[in-house]
């Protein structure tokens, strides 16, 4: 097995796909209207629009109600990444802080709310 993926159900699929567009830097390959993807290196972010959904299960999925999971990249210098991010996203829930195990880590939400970590692994900063 190997995990490949994570989906994001929107009503504005444009409006998401060009914020982690914008917040990652990685162009987006889109599929169709409803459905884009940021393929990264080892994962991707799989962003779909609602009338995707009755596709799996009719209501199995609703927009911006995640209140339990966080989407999570890794980044060289965090803190570089929060001075670029600044003026563009409208909601961090922290600045750049040092982790208890080592990671820096930044966190924000995207424009459905749900919560993304920007984060540097305490190897990477030395």
């Amino acid at each position: 097995m190997d995990f490949v993926s994570i989906r994001v159900i929107t009503g504005d699929v444009a409006r998401l796909v060009g914020f982690y567009e914008r917040a990652t830097g990685v162009r987006a390959v889109r599929a169709t209207e409803d459905f884009a993807e940021l393929r990264t290196l080892n994962a991707t972010l799989a962003i779909a629009g609602t009338r995707t959904v009755p596709l799996f299960a009719p209501g199995a999925a609703r927009p911006a109600e995640n209140h339990s999971v966080i989407i999570e990249f890794r980044v060289d210098d965090v803190d570089r990444v929060y001075r670029n991010l600044t003026g563009f996203v409208t909601d961090f829930v922290n600045e750049p802080t040092t982790m208890p195990w080592g990671n820096r880590s930044l966190l924000f939400r995207d424009p459905d709310g749900n919560l993304v970590n920007f984060f540097t692994p305490a190897a990477v900063r030395g």
